[in-house]
C-alpha cells in the first residue's frame, strides 16, 4: 500500500476531468482517433481511463501481443498534457481464453456453466485465469510503467458477481474450515439441525443455490463473506506484479453504487475492499429528470453514496464513471437539461470527489452501449450541446485547482453496515421476502442522513470498523445484526459522551444471524435504557401515530413495543395496543447518552428531532443560508473553506451571504446580502479559514 497524498498523482494540481477512452474499438479509423485528440482539448479533458475492455486487441491469440497502438495513443495523450489512468484488461476475457480453457468461466447458482461473452464471466478461483491475468499485468507495467503520463492503475472494471464451481466450492470449505476449525462449530453457527440439514463433513457444505440450500441463514451470509474475499484475493493477485514493478504508481479500482435506493453495491464488502486500494474511486449514475421524485431528493441519495465512498478512507475520491447526458440501462434513459450537468458534477465534487469522469469519451458504433451517452457523439462534433456541457465543465474546473485535496469537517455520522444489510435481506419476518429494499435499510438511513443533509450540515456515511469517537452524533438505525464487538463499541463511544442513536429493530441477532438468547442483549439494555419486547410490522395502509413534543407523528410499517428501564420516555404511541407506551427514549450512560426511535416516521419527525441535536451540539456552521431546494456544502483545507451552494430545483432561488467572498467560477467579490440564484445554478465561494465559523 502507498500513501497516495506522497505519490505521483499527487504531483497533478489539475482536478481530474476526462474519462474512459477506448481507441481500440477505433484502430481501424485513424482519423477517429486523430480527431479525439484534437477534441479532448476543446473538451477541456485532461486523463483518460486506457484499455479497460481491451485485452483482445493487446492478446489477439494466446501470447501474441500488441501495444503499439496503446504506444501511440498514451504518446499523443502526453502531448496535450493529458494523463492516462491505465486500466488491467481481466473484466472481459477474450474469446480465445474462453475456448482454450472452459473452466476460466463462470458456473452459476443452479451450477450450470455460463457460455462465452458478457462481461465479469470469470471465476475469481481459477489458476488458468489468474495466470493469464498476470502474464497481462506484468507487461503492462513493464512497458508502461515508467511512461510520465501514467497517473494511476485502474484494476479490471466494477468488480462482481459470483461463481459457484467445483474450485470455489472447495475453496468456500477451505475459507470456513479455517473460520470455524470443525465441523461442530459450524453446525451450532449455521443452527443446522433446522430441517435436520445438519452437517457430518466440511466436504458436505456447498453455496446457497435455489436448487438446494437456501434456508441457513448463517450459510448465506458466510457465502457472501466469501464471495468477497474471493473477490479481494484475486483483486490482490492482479496488482501484485503493480505493486513490485511500478510501486510509485497508485491504485485504484471503479466500486459501484445504487443511487436509486441509496446503497453502495451490496455484492462486496467496501469497507473490507477499500483497505487494498490507493484511492477511492466509483462510478455515479443517478436518474436525473425522473418522474416519481423531486430533483433535490434525487440530489441528496447521490449526496450520501458521495459521503460513503469520501469516508472509506477519509480522503477525497474520484468519480471515474458518470455520464454527460443519458445512459441506456435505465427504464427510461433521459437525457440531462441544460444546467444538470454542470450542477450534478459540482455535486459530487462538493462532497469530495477530486475528479468528474465519464463513461464515455466517444459513443461506441456498435453493440450495446453504442446509445450511451458520451462526450462525443455519433456527429464527431464539438458543436452540440453535451459537447458543450462537458466543456464547460472543464472550463469550470480549471478555476478551482486549489480545492483538489481538500475535505469535508464532519461531526456527525451515520452507520451504514453491508453485513447488516445482509441478513436484513435473508430475514423472513417483518415486511416482504429475501430481497435488499423490502425492509428499506438504505432508504432509512437516508431519510436520517437527509435531515442533516437539507440543513447544510456535512455528515460521514461510516461503516463499522471506523473510530466513533471524532462524532459528536452518531446514528445507527436498524442495526438488527450487532456482534459483541459492535455492541461494546457503541457502549464504549457513548460512555466516553457521544450521543448514539438507534431505531426498531436493534440487537435482533448476533454476526451468524442467530438471534441473541434472552431477548434484547444485556449491553443494549444499559446503554439504551430500555428493552424491545416485540415489533409490530404493520401493513401498508395501516397507521399508528407518535406523541413526542406535544405534537402528533406518523408511524408505519414498523413500532418496536418496548419497556424502560432506566431510560426517560420522550414520545408515546397514540394507537394500539401499545397505545401510551414508549416510542422515543433517551438514557444516561456514562459522560454520553442514547436515544431509541421505536418506529418508522416521515420527515417531519427526523427534522423536528434532530434539529434539537443540531441546535445543542451546535452543528450547523455555514456562512451561506438559502432558500428550500438549495444545498449549500464544504470543503476546506488548512487556510480555506469552499462552499458550494447548488439549486436542485427547476425554479429559481435565493441565497444570502453572511459575509464577503470570492465566487471562484466569476472571480468577483460579493458583499454579504441575498442573491439570486438560476434553476441549477451553481456558486462556488472561497472564504478566509480565520473569518469562518
Amino acid at each position: 500500500m502507498i500513501n497516495p497524498i506522497a505519490s505521483k498523482y499527487n504531483n497533478e494540481q489539475r482536478l481530474l476531468h476526462g474519462g474512459d477512452y477506448n481507441p481500440d474499438q477505433w484502430l481501424n479509423y485513424p482519423e477517429i482517433l486523430a480527431d479525439d485528440i484534437e477534441l479532448m482539448q476543446k473538451a477541456h479533458t485532461n486523463t483518460f481511463s486506457v484499455s479497460i475492455f481491451a485485452w483482445s486487441a493487446l492478446e489477439s491469440t494466446e501470447g501474441n501481443f500488441h501495444f503499439d497502438w496503446l504506444d501511440k495513443i498514451i504518446e499523443n495523450i502526453a502531448k496535450i498534457d493529458g494523463n492516462v489512468i491505465l486500466a488491467t484488461p481481466s473484466g472481459a476475457r477474450p474469446a480465445w481464453l474462453s475456448a482454450s480453457y472452459p473452466e476460466v468461466l463462470r458456473v452459476n447458482a443452479r451450477r450450470e456453466r455460463m457460455l462465452h461473452g458478457g462481461r465479469h464471466n470469470h471465476c475469481f478461483s481459477s489458476p488458468v485465469y489468474r495466470e493469464k491475468v498476470e502474464i497481462i499485468n506484468t507487461k503492462l507495467a513493464e512497458r508502461y510503467g515508467n511512461y510520465p503520463s501514467l497517473l494511476m492503475w485502474h484494476i479490471s472494471n466494477e468488480y462482481g458477481g459470483e461463481c459457484h464451481c467445483p474450485l470455489c466450492q472447495e475453496n468456500f470449505r477451505n475459507w470456513l474450515k479455517v473460520k470455524y476449525g470443525d465441523i461442530n462449530t459450524l453446525n451450532h453457527a449455521y443452527w443446522s439441525a433446522f430441517w435436520s440439514h445438519t452437517y457430518n463433513d466440511f466436504s458436505q457444505v456447498e453455496s446457497p443455490s435455489p436448487i438446494g440450500e437456501s434456508g441457513l441463514h448463517g450459510l448465506t451470509l458466510d457465502w457472501k463473506r466469501f464471495v468477497s474475499d474471493q473477490t479481494i484475493n484475486f483483486y490482490r493477485h492482479e496488482i501484485a506484479p503493480l505493486r513490485k514493478i511500478t510501486p510509485n504508481i497508485p491504485i485504484t479500482t471503479n466500486f459501484m453504487g445504487e443511487v436509486t435506493n441509496p446503497h453502495p453495491f451490496a455484492g462486496l464488502d467496501y469497507a473490507k475492499f477499500a483497505k487494498e486500494v490507493d484511492i477511492i474511486s466509483w462510478d455515479a449514475y443517478p436518474r436525473w429528470h425522473n418522474d416519481y421524485e423531486t430533483t433535490e431528493f434525487l440530489a441528496s441519495k447521490l449526496a450520501f453514496l458521495n459521503d460513503y465512498f469520501r469516508t472509506l478512507k477519509d480522503i477525497p475520491f474520484l468519480v471515474l464513471e458518470s455520464t454527460p447526458s443519458m445512459v441506456n440501462w435505465h427504464p427510461v434513459n433521459k437525457a440531462k437539461r441544460p444546467g444538470m450537468h454542470m450542477l450534478s458534477s459540482m455535486a459530487c465534487i462538493a462532497h469530495g470527489s477530486d475528479s468528474m469522469m465519464y463513461f464515455q469519451w466517444r459513443k461506441s458504433r456498435g453493440s450495446s452501449e453504442k446509445l450511451h451517452g458520451a462526450v462525443v457523439d455519433h456527429d464527431n462534433s464539438a458543436e452540440n450541446r453535451v459537447f458543450k456541457d462537458v466543456a464547460a465543465v472543464g472550463q469550470a474546473l480549471e478555476k478551482i485547482p486549489e480545492i483538489k485535496g481538500s475535505k469535508t469537517p464532519a461531526k456527525v455520522a451515520v452507520l451504514y453496515d453491508v453485513e447488516n444489510l445482509w441478513a436484513l435481506s435473508d430475514a423472513q419476518g417483518y415486511h416482504g421476502g429475501m430481497d435488499y429494499n423490502d425492509k428499506k435499510y438504505p432508504q432509512t438511513l437516508h431519510a436520517h442522513y437527509r435531515a442533516f443533509w437539507k440543513r447544510d450540515i456535512p455528515i460521514d456515511v461510516v461503516t463499522k470498523d471506523k473510530n466513533l469517537t471524532k462524532y459528536d452524533l452518531v446514528i445507527a438505525p436498524m442495526l438488527y445484526m450487532t456482534s459483541e464487538e459492535t455492541m461494546e463499541k457503541l457502549a464504549v463511544y457513548v460512555e466516553g459522551g457521544g450521543r448514539l442513536v438507534s431505531t426498531y429493530m436493534l440487537g435482533v441477532a448476533n454476526e451468524n444471524d442467530l438471534v441473541h438468547l434472552g431477548g434484547f442483549p444485556q449491553k443494549l439494555r444499559d446503554v439504551f435504557g430500555i428493552r424491545i419486547v416485540e415489533t409490530d410490522t404493520l401493513y401498508p395502509k395501516d397507521r399508528n401515530a407518535i406523541m413526542w413534543g406535544g405534537k402528533q407523528y406518523e408511524a408505519f410499517d414498523y413500532c418496536a413495543i418496548i419497556e424502560t428501564c432506566g431510560a426517560r420516555t420522550l414520545g408515546t404511541y397514540a394507537d394500539d395496543f401499545y397505545s401510551r407506551t414508549p416510542a422515543v427514549t433517551m438514557n444516561g450512560y456514562g459522560e454520553g447518552f442514547a436515544h431509541f426511535i421505536g418506529a418508522r416516521t416521515n420527515e417531519d419527525f427526523l427534522d423536528d428531532f434532530y434539529n434539537i441535536f443540531i441546535e445543542k451540539l451546535g452543528l450547523s456552521c455555514s456562512l451561506i443560508s438559502a432558500q428550500d431546494g438549495v444545498s449549500v456544502q464544504m470543503r476546506e483545507n488548512g487556510e480555506n473553506i469552499y462552499y458550494f451552494a447548488m439549486n436542485f430545483t427547476e425554479k429559481g432561488r435565493q441565497m444570502t451571504l453572511e459575509t464577503e467572498m470570492q465566487d471562484m467560477l466569476s472571480g468577483k467579490m460579493l458583499q454579504s446580502g441575498i442573491y439570486d440564484m438560476k434553476p441549477y445554478g451553481v456558486h462556488i465561494f472561497k472564504n478566509n479559514k480565520l473569518k469562518g465559523c
